[in-house]
């Protein structure tokens, strides 16, 4: 569904600028013709620098240093180029470019599940799933669906997701999940009381506090932070403070100048989610950084 929607607003913000574009060029009015398309088809920049302007604000956090003006522009500019890839082609034209993975060519190896956030899909994940699947190490991303349902309706596709890595390869998978998705899996932990069907857990930017989380915590059992690596930053435009993506008893590690979808693309992320896939080959970090940065040509 999200990929429908995401395709609709694509090619209708396309047709509007080219409308637009040859409508004005018909009248010789060149100037419109050619700022109307741009305003549509960039303006976006200037919703991302209000979110950037809000953080600036309102996201100071006494535990965590504020971030200099220097790496809100670069990370601005980051989510710049970044949104359209991911909102404008991988999500809604390539969602199903790469299908998931549940064989290991390597002996013992331990699969990954990929988790989206909110208004995002599966194609979220597809330099990541292109470069697990070139070195054997199976994975499952998930599509979270009803994709406005309620954080708890997602646990079954969860679990799913899981069942399938175990029976696969015989081990506990390692979670990979961004935004809204960390708090899917923290309930799907919880509430099923899977902590032993997990054997790392790894959140981007997923904001760890707030009133449905007070209800979670009840559930939860105290050890289970102590298997989650937490990624967080100082210039995340969703998430702010940046505390709010901190987990008490988790590893939490702090991703400087990289915004909110841009983190799942950090490579500090990607190295740390290899070294908890062992046994695995030595070069599959290189790989996985490279195809993380790649554009995707077809």
């Amino acid at each position: 569904m999200i990929a429908r929607i995401q395709q609709f607003a694509t090619l209708s913000l396309l047709g509007f600028a080219a409308g637009w574009a040859c409508f004005f060029a018909y009248r010789d009015c060149y100037a419109l013709a050619s700022a109307g398309p741009l305003l549509v088809l960039f303006g976006y920049g200037t919703f991302l620098a209000t979110e950037f302007c809000l953080l600036f604000v309102f996201g100071a956090d006494e535990t965590i240093e504020r971030p200099a003006l220097f790496q809100l522009v670069r990370a601005w500019w980051g989510e710049f180029l970044r949104a359209p890839q991911v909102f404008c082609w991988r999500q809604p034209f390539r969602s199903r470019r790469e299908p998931d993975s549940v064989q290991s060519t390597l002996p013992g190896q331990r699969g990954v599940v990929l988790v989206h956030g909110f208004f995002c899909n599966r194609g979220l994940w597809n330099p990541w799933m292109s470069a697990l699947r070139a070195h054997g190490i199976p994975f499952v991303a998930v599509n979270l669906e009803p994709p406005f349902g309620s954080i708890d309706d997602y646990g079954g596709v969860i679990d799913d997701a899981v069942a399938r890595i175990e029976a696969a390869t015989g081990n506990t998978p390692v979670m990979v999940a961004h935004s809204m998705g960390g708090l899917a899996v923290r309930g799907w932990l919880a509430k099923s009381d899977a902590a032993e069907r997990v054997h790392r857990v790894v959140t981007i930017a997923s904001p760890h506090h707030g009133t449905w989380l007070r209800g979670l915590g009840a559930l939860e059992r105290t050890q289970v932070a102590t298997r989650f690596i937490c990624y967080y930053g100082s210039c995340d435009n969703i998430v702010f403070p940046a505390s709010s993506a901190i987990l008490a008893g988790a590893d939490n590690r702090h991703l400087a100048a990289t915004a909110h979808v841009q983190m799942v693309y950090h490579p500090d992320i990607l190295e740390s989610v290899l070294k908890c896939l062992e046994p695995m080959r030595e070069t599959a970090s290189g790989a996985i950084r490279s195809a993380a940065r790649a554009p995707e040509s077809r």
